[in-house]
Order: structure tokens, then C-alpha cells, then sequence
């Protein structure tokens, strides 16, 4: 496993944000992980509880991109973390940070942890 597959996960994820569907977007993570999303105080800890969020989140016309990343690989979980910009269909830009964990499950990579939270200044 090499950094730029880790990488591709993130625009995986993006692309999927670009479908404007939940359950798409949804699919990308473990049943069991952990999202602490950026727009919202309520941990989400399934794929119902994640598509909830994706609803709000997607109305809003995401579209990101990587400033800084920073991908370290342990055998089958990746880790890949730092900033990300998000800019809005009503043209408002959010950078924040992020952390993304994966876990190798045979067939595919899949989020396990998300954390996104933005910048404090």
C-alpha cells in the first residue's frame, strides 16, 4: 500500500459528495465508525446517523480540496490528516481540519474515524 492510494481515498470521498446522495457518501464508511463532522455538535455512530448529516451537509454543495496532507500506513489502517478547504455552492469558503482513519477490510478501504472541525481563527 503506497501514500497516493490513501490519498485517492480522499477523492473518492469528494466525488462522492459530488453525487448529492447520503447513502453514497455513507457507504464509504465502516458500519461501526465514528464521524465528528464539521457543521454539527452530534457525534454520528452509523450509516443512518451519517446520512442524516450528509443530508444537511450536501444541500449545501460541498466541493473539496486537500491544502496540507499528511498519510502514514500501519499495516491496515491508514491514516491520512491535516487541512481541507470546502468551497460552497453559495460561493462561502470553510478550511478546517481533518483526520481520517481507514481500515482494510480484504476488499477495500473504508473509514472508520472522521473528524473534521474548523479552523478556531
Amino acid at each position: 500500500m503506497n501514500e497516493n492510494k490513501i490519498l485517492a481515498l480522499f477523492d473518492e470521498w469528494n466525488d462522492a459528495l459530488q453525487t448529492g446522495n447520503p447513502k453514497t457518501v455513507a457507504a464509504l464508511y465502516e458500519t461501526n465508525a465514528i464521524l465528528l463532522p464539521t457543521i454539527s455538535n452530534k457525534v454520528r455512530h452509523n450509516h443512518a446517523e451519517f446520512e442524516d448529516y450528509f443530508v444537511q451537509f450536501l444541500a449545501l454543495g460541498p466541493q473539496g480540496k486537500l491544502d496540507e496532507a499528511n498519510v502514514r500506513i500501519f499495516g491496515e489502517l491508514a491514516i491520512n490528516s491535516g487541512v481541507y478547504t470546502f468551497t460552497l455552492a453559495d460561493g462561502a469558503v470553510v478550511q478546517a481540519r481533518y483526520t481520517f482513519v481507514y481500515r482494510w477490510n480484504g476488499q477495500r478501504w473504508l473509514i472508520v474515524e472522521h473528524h473534521s472541525s474548523a479552523m478556531p481563527e
